[in-house]
């Protein structure tokens, strides 16, 4: 069995690329507006938002992404099979479990879309990052 080998400074850097997507992807450049639309949120609420503690909670869920996803991949992984393990993660679970979640709470295809493509998209990037940055 391959002894676990992760490289702190690289999976801090896959979970800011996670982050840098996640801000173009939801900014007014790509989604931003249908995904507040889909969501219900209006801009009064989202002026309101305790923003810190989002993005400081969101940077954590990155980091313990990027470090499951590393420790999936193990130190042998190529560049390949990084992108494709993250594809894989990122459409068989992710996608999979907020539409099941989305299925239940009545919400729409288009909200699904746009978590779903975020989370698959910066899964994929990662997994890429991690496997060639060992």
């Amino acid at each position: 069995m391959e002894s676990m080998h992760l490289n702190p400074l690289a999976i801090a850097v896959a979970a800011a690329l996670s982050f840098l997507i996640g801000g173009v992807w939801y900014s007014p450049i790509l989604f931003a507006k249908r995904w507040q639309r889909e969501t219900g949120l209006s801009d009064e609420q989202l002026k309101n938002a305790h923003m810190g503690r989002t993005f400081g909670l969101a940077y954590l869920g990155s980091l313990v992404m990027a470090a499951n996803l590393a420790a999936f991949l193990g130190a042998q992984a190529t560049v390949g099979f990084g992108l494709a393990a993250g594809a894989a993660a990122g459409i068989g679970w992710v996608a999979m479990c907020f539409g099941i979640n989305d299925l239940f709470e009545r919400r729409s295809v288009v909200l699904w879309l746009i978590n779903s493509g975020y989370h698959v998209l910066s899964l994929t990037l990662m997994g890429g990052l991690l496997a060639w940055w060992k």
